[in-house]
């Protein structure tokens, strides 16, 4: 029998020095991924995201941007169950410069693009920061300050 599990999540991202750079978390594992977790209680998929920023980055000055939500799925094994997990991820911008490790994960870096497509290990987000970026760049675009 397959479980059927959501989780809910950010594409965290700061600007320095004009460069925008993304937040990638070291799952135990040993994958490389954005903050995320499953839903609790009645949350949004929204509300998840934000608490699951502030809890796994130890960022609480951010801001989701409108209009981007993509999802992917995976199936693994845990406690002798099979579970079909469905993730939801949300673009964020940072106005925090650092981030602080979770319990959760053994590093976090903060990548450029370049590197952080290169550094993800999983295809499904993967696929979904070159969605990000692109979107993120096209609002910059149209924007006369920077981000809308």
């Amino acid at each position: 029998m397959t479980v059927e599990a959501t989780s809910s999540g950010a594409i965290l991202f700061r600007d320095t020095r004009g460069e925008r750079e993304y937040l990638l978390l070291k799952s135990r594992p040993g994958d490389w991924e954005f903050p995320k977790g499953g839903i609790e209680g009645d949350e949004e998929l929204q509300q998840t995201a934000i608490r699951e920023v502030s809890e796994e980055a130890g960022i609480d000055d951010f801001r989701l941007i409108d209009g981007f939500r993509r999802e992917y799925d995976y199936v693994f094994e845990a406690g002798g169950k099979t579970i079909h997990k469905t993730v939801h991820l949300f673009i964020a911008r940072s106005f925090e410069a650092s981030a602080e490790l979770s319990k959760e994960h053994r590093d976090l870096q903060w990548r450029d693009y370049d590197q952080a497509i290169n550094t993800i290990t999983q295809d499904g987000p993967r696929e979904i920061l070159e969605e990000a970026h692109e979107y993120l760049d096209e609002l910059q675009k149209e924007a006369d300050d920077g981000y809308v």
